[in-house]
């Protein structure tokens, strides 16, 4: 063979092995892709305390401080129409954890008959154990206000790993030094993510203690909200913003029955003077910065441990929170400030164009459970009665998504009255069915955002006032147990 027909097959060769490593490398980025797409995504669930969905930096608060959350907000989704069904936190977290509402679950914390519990058929279908059962390491790390039929050890064993409860305050260690509730969730979590198994997906449950109050003063110029250490005389000059909705009138015009409920009762333990309501504010704020900083130390380690890619991180609260709006403290009662949360989720694997965004859609607490195991590509059971928010993630609405959803609250003794009823787009119902006579709600939030008149006796909304109570009395019949 010339040189001239030895370069020229030589020259093929190459080519040859050239095009087969590239195929090679080719096959093996889509192999590589399989496998990243196949990987099931570890989820931090931040679950907080009495929190509506005006106390962060990024939902515009001025004062409060919250950089962690504000980005996990600016990288992922904010629902700006989070709600929780029932404003109370045992209530809440039961429907977290079995994806079904307080009617189904006949769940009635503190009955006079006696405290209802989670069955062993509802536990059995809880997202903890089906995750569990697929393959993830769970953990759970702080506050419980759950009960179960064959009580909490055995069902925290079954769904669970890992995990402590914590109740709110500081504690005291063995060294004798006193950390906050809210750092020891933070430690445990942490420790958590160091001892991961490389190969197997998580689930983190951080069940914050913040931002609770304690029942009782503390010490003086503490008031009812213990913080951190670390935000020791934090917004001690900044003078609180007042309620929004602080006119006497506004309170003047509700119900007796409201008038003489614990949301009143308890607003003298806090806000009914300026001295008590300046300590118990900054106190709160305290509480959320301070609980910022622990999610923060939380993200910082999944970054260590080289998790944070493939770590969708889920913040929430279980209920609303007044702060002295209407004249009221707590949550319990059907407005705004106490059935709306806040609501982020943060996938890293979304698309860039799809960060940042605020989705208008309604998303319930209900939905949280079945949003936990599409994320982790199991099956919903078709018992639970929310619906997965992971098609929001990639920017799309589904077609036949809510347009409306039941919400209620039971009877506890006279202090919180029972009501059910519907919430539209642009109108609230609630019907107080308990009281004699039955007491009805209506709200047109267009006309009304603030909810300071009730539309129920106005013949133009007759028809309207109608719609809603069959909707509510259809729901009442697919949700009772």
């Amino acid at each position: 063979m010339s040189a001239v027909g030895f370069n020229f097959q030589r020259k093929i060769t190459n080519m040859k092995i050239m095009s087969l490593l590239s195929l090679m490398m080719v096959s093996l980025q889509i192999l590589c892709n399989i496998a990243y797409a196949n990987v099931k995504p570890n989820i931090l669930f931040v679950l907080v305390d009495d929190q509506n969905n005006e106390t962060l930096g990024y939902t515009g608060h001025p004062i409060i401080k919250t950089p962690n959350i504000d980005r996990l907000a600016e990288k992922g989704v904010l629902f700006k129409n989070a709600f929780v069904t029932t404003s109370i936190c045992m209530a809440s977290r039961a429907s977290i954890f079995t994806g079904l509402t307080q009617r189904t679950l006949n769940y009635r914390p503190r009955d006079p008959l006696g405290t209802t519990r989670i069955t062993d058929k509802n536990l059995l279908a809880s997202f903890p154990i089906l995750l569990r059962e697929a393959g993830y390491r769970t953990g759970y790390y702080g506050k419980n206000h759950v009960h179960y039929q064959n009580g909490n050890q055995f069902a925290f064993d079954l769904m669970f790993d890992e995990w402590e409860h914590l109740t709110l305050g500081m504690k005291e260690l063995p060294n004798g030094t006193t950390r906050h509730s809210d750092e020891l969730i933070g430690d445990r979590s942490v420790e958590f993510l160091r001892s991961q198994p490389e190969e197997q997906p998580f689930f983190l449950f951080m069940s914050m203690t913040i931002a609770h109050a304690q029942d009782r003063n503390l010490s003086p110029g503490m008031g009812h909200y213990p913080w951190p250490k670390a935000v020791d005389g934090m917004y001690e000059d900044v003078e609180p913003l007042r309620p929004r909705l602080d006119d006497p009138a506004v309170f003047e015009s509700l119900p007796d029955f409201l008038k003489g409920s614990l949301n009143r009762s308890r607003y003298f333990w806090r806000w009914d003077t300026p001295e008590k309501y300046s300590v118990n504010m900054r106190a709160y704020y305290r509480m959320l910065t301070g609980m910022d900083g622990i999610v923060g130390r939380v993200l910082e380690e999944l970054e260590k441990q080289g998790l944070r890619e493939n770590t969708i991180v889920i913040y929430t609260a279980d209920n609303g929170y007044y702060m002295g709006n209407r004249g009221f403290a707590g949550k319990w009662s059907h407005f705004e400030e106490s059935m709306r949360v806040p609501l982020i989720i943060q996938d890293p694997r979304q698309s860039i164009s799809q960060r940042g965004k605020i989705e208008q859609s309604f998303a319930l607490n209900l939905d949280l459970p079945s949003t936990f195991l599409d994320l982790a590509g199991l099956n919903v059971p078709e018992t639970y009665q929310g619906q997965s928010l992971t098609p929001f993630l990639s920017g799309s609405r589904p077609d036949d998504w809510r347009t409306f959803f039941f919400w209620e609250h039971h009877q506890f003794q006279d202090i919180i009255p029972a009501w059910s009823g519907i919430r539209e787009e642009r109108y609230a119902y609630a019907g107080y069915d308990r009281m004699d006579p039955p007491f009805e709600f209506l709200h047109d939030l267009q006309r009304d955002p603030d909810q300071l008149k009730n539309f129920a006796d106005d013949p133009e909304y007759a028809e309207i006032l109608l719609r809603l109570r069959q909707r509510t009395a259809a729901a009442i019949k697919q949700y009772q147990n």
